[in-house]
């Protein structure tokens, strides 16, 4: 999930969740792809990160497959897995599915850092309840939502680069699923950590912010700290 700078990303509007830094210096606005460099000169290159997809890609609005337990040990899943977390942290975001770089597959990577939350206003993050949270790999996931209490706040998203909404989201979430060792995983989340994985759980399920934010809040990164058109909903937890 890439989140839509609150000038810094994040939310003020925007705090998409998931990239972490504002967009003056950082500009993650600009595009989460990552420039593939040629080996042809320089043999000691290392290979391209998977550059990462774009809304309108069909791997996108689809649903992904599910691991086979396995396999999540090969040499090909655990690539995958490596590949996505520097993807992430390259963009740089807080949470990366698989079919945002064409892998049709339930496998999630997320990570908040005291440093990505520093870019933004105390306050704002205070009421995204944001809190950092070690790096999470989870594969074929399952999550439940917990309770009745949501929360509308601006969200980004790395392959819709350069634009945010607001989302509504449930307030605690409960997700279920296998580590990369293949081991069972549970994740209580709250605040924002469990906006995170809504949103990244709804990548698996070929669904993107878009599909679910409020319409009339959709904007382009520029315009993230114009005020909220007349008759829409009022940011905060409802």
């Amino acid at each position: 999930m890439s989140k839509m700078h609150q000038r810094p990303d994040s939310l003020s509007i925007p705090a998409d969740p998931i990239s972490p830094i504002p967009p003056g210096p950082d500009t993650h606005f600009q595009t989460g792809s990552l420039r593939p460099e040629s080996l042809l000169h320089n043999q000691d290159k290392k290979p391209p990160l998977p550059q990462i997809v774009q809304v309108g890609d069909p791997v996108l609005h689809e649903p992904a497959q599910e691991v086979e337990p396995g396999e999540i040990r090969s040499y090909r899943i655990q690539k995958i897995i490596d590949d996505m977390i520097k993807v992430m942290r390259e963009a740089p975001g807080v949470g990366l599915a698989a079919p945002q770089i064409g892998i049709p597959l339930q496998i999630i990577v997320l990570e908040d850092t005291k440093e990505y939350i520093s870019y933004h206003q105390e306050d704002v993050t205070k009421a995204q309840d944001r809190c950092p949270f070690d790096l999470l790999v989870i594969l074929n996931p399952k999550l439940e939502k917990k309770g009745n209490r949501t929360a509308l706040f601006f969200e980004g998203c790395l392959s819709v680069d350069g634009f945010g909404a607001v989302v509504e989201r449930h307030l605690q979430v409960e997700v279920t699923g296998l580590d990369r060792n293949g081991k069972p995983v549970k994740v209580d989340a709250s605040g924002w950590q469990a906006r995170i994985l809504q949103h990244e759980c709804d990548h698996l399920d070929g669904t993107i912010y878009v599909d679910k934010m409020v319409p009339r809040t959709f904007r382009t990164a520029q315009n993230s700290n114009q005020p909220l058109a007349v008759g829409c909903p009022k940011l905060g937890v409802r």
